[in-house]
């Protein structure tokens, strides 16, 4: 069984420094009056949301802009986590995770839109070490052109087959998230969701999602798992 995560709103919080981080970026790189307003973060892959801020600004995303803006971003990010109490786990992560890693059969990873220096940073802050899930699938991993969070899951169970030496069936593939988007591209590969409202989508939007299962968050590790292995 592999039992997939995302990270912003699902195993932490960092109180949205990562969307200040990355309109800070542009206002360094651009100036002042580089905006994040109209451009839609949560579930979303870094990649595109860095286009998406670049052409909301107009300026055309080239790959040294892109470049330029993810370099930035961390920088602006690592600043940003430097203040007091700005990131945490959220309820019951660090038990849940405990817990699924001494589950013989189990097998942990990461499906986020994050980059994984971002995402590291993120996770490294709320006392989370990202290797602790051995499967672990990029926001910039989408093998596909355009990306989509929908292409994702085919890396995490390829991954999984060659980790493992084996292949796991999509239904014993579960995505773990905060949003519609971790819902879409778990029903979109034939895998399970279990959906928490710990982020800006609330319970009755993540079922009409097509979530298997919803939360209303992960503050009871023995019942997440009993779902989870259930």
């Amino acid at each position: 069984m592999l039992i997939l995560f995302d990270i912003d709103a699902t195993l932490v919080t960092t109180s949205g420094v990562g969307r200040h981080a990355m309109a800070e970026a542009g206002r360094r790189l651009y100036g002042p009056s580089f905006t994040p307003d109209g451009v839609e973060f949560a579930g979303r892959l870094d990649p595109l949301i860095l286009t998406d801020l670049l052409r909301r600004n107009g300026l055309q995303p080239t790959p040294d802009r892109l470049a330029a803006m993810r370099r930035e971003y961390r920088v602006a990010l690592v600043e940003g986590l430097r203040t007091p109490g700005i990131a945490r786990a959220l309820p019951g992560v660090h038990d849940l995770v405990d817990a699924l890693a001494c589950e013989a059969g189990v097998t942990l990873g990461l499906l986020t839109g994050n980059f994984e220096e971002t995402g590291r940073l993120k996770l490294g802050a709320c006392g989370l070490d990202a290797d602790r899930f051995p499967i672990r699938v990029w926001g910039d991993e989408s093998p596909h052109e355009p990306p989509s969070r929908d292409h994702l899951p085919a890396v995490a169970i390829e991954r999984y087959a060659d980790a493992a030496a084996g292949p796991v069936r999509a239904d014993r593939v579960t995505i773990v998230g905060d949003t519609v988007h971790d819902v879409a591209c778990a029903r979109a590969n034939g895998c399970r969701s279990l959906a928490v409202a710990t982020g800006s989508f609330p319970e009755q939007t993540l079922r009409a999602a097509g979530a298997d299962e919803v939360f209303t968050d992960l503050s009871d590790p023995p019942a997440v798992v009993r779902w989870l292995l259930g």
